[in-house]
């Protein structure tokens, strides 16, 4: 299992490279950035600057959407960005949740996150594509070939179809062990279904890390489960709240009591919406406590078919939780 951090864009762009060195030189092989670019700092700009400064890590959003960039300067951005650092590209892709929501608009439907992916991929690669009935066909005339991967996050029945279908990997911003593999089944499932080759198919496991107190780590992750709350909540306006066989009710039940999400405080420990999420769902969704409780979980992960455990670095003592992984927590899956 490899190892990855993520960045929401509100730490200095000069700590951030720091950050990402010291990772590097630790053993984590990805840098991910969320791309919301009204809450936080356009990534991509940052992302570059991270590039510059490391050798191998490779670096990509988690996640862009179809519906914040017209999709030939998507593909020109990404494309750009794989050339200047040797290829150390990758493109994490959903709906669009923040990103758009915060600007009054509805996150996309999953046939058009699929186009998108195939589209972004063929411009990249060099393809001619058309993905605009009024548009004329595209192709980057300096393309180089780069087969871009492509990560689709997911929790929903017909978003983990497409992750099998058109992914390379499938996120998934949970830490619960039973269920990731109910999910990571459904993708490989349905990529299998459609006659792909599934045998390196990646899964992510996305979460919070806190190595010490619990008390401790529950207020410093609980923003976490409110934030996986959104999504859960459009699965159950979608599927009903008793969505059968589709939606195990280990997900569904802990949002009972959510009120309301405030965008303007996404990803914010301090945060006003975050007193209906229970003690039981904080050390579910996170990975928290001591260094051994640490290394049974990622154990875990890993059995239930992790192949990258991705830390969202924001939950505070940034260097400290990279330094903590890098001493005790690697070593073990080396």
């Amino acid at each position: 299992m490899e190892f990855a951090i993520t960045f929401k864009g509100d730490i200095s762009p000069k700590r951030t490279v720091a950050l990402v060195r010291q990772a590097e030189a630790a053993g984590f092989t990805y840098g991910w950035f969320f791309d919301s670019h009204v809450l936080w700092r356009e990534c991509y700009a940052t992302m570059a600057m991270a590039m510059e400064h490391t050798q191998t890590m490779r670096f990509g959003p988690c996640v862009t959407n179809p519906g914040v960039r017209e999709w030939s300067v998507a593909a020109s951005l990404f494309a750009t960005l794989a050339q200047q650092s040797g290829g150390r590209f990758d493109m994490g892709v959903g709906r669009g949740d923040s990103s758009r929501r915060i600007l009054g608009k509805k996150p996309l439907n999953m046939e058009t996150m699929a186009e998108f992916c195939n589209a972004v991929k063929g411009m990249i690669r060099g393809d001619t594509v058309h993905y605009d009935d009024e548009g004329k066909d595209v192709q980057l005339p300096w393309a180089d070939g780069y087969e871009m991967p492509v990560w689709v996050a997911a929790y929903g029945p017909k978003a983990l179809k497409a992750a099998g279908e058109v992914g390379d990997g499938l996120i998934i911003q949970l830490a619960d062990p039973w269920l990731v593999k109910y999910f990571a089944d459904q993708a490989i499932a349905a990529g299998k279904a459609a006659g792909r080759d599934m045998s390196n198919y990646k899964v992510m496991s996305a979460a919070p890390v806190w190595v010490g107190d619990m008390d401790k780590a529950r207020t410093q992750t609980r923003w976490f489960p409110a934030m996986v709350g959104n999504h859960v909540a459009d699965i159950v306006e979608k599927y009903g709240k008793d969505g059968g066989n589709d939606i195990p009710a280990r997900l569904t039940e802990y949002i009972e009591g959510r009120k309301g999400y405030d965008y303007r405080h996404h990803a914010d420990k301090d945060a006003d919406h975050l007193g209906f999420i229970k003690d039981e769902i904080v050390d579910s969704f996170g990975v928290l406590g001591s260094v051994e409780q640490h290394v049974e979980k990622l154990k875990e992960l890993e059995a239930a078919g992790v192949t990258q455990f991705n830390v969202y670095l924001m939950c505070g003592e940034e260097e400290r939780m990279v330094a903590e992984y890098a001493e005790h927590v690697l070593p073990h899956f080396k």
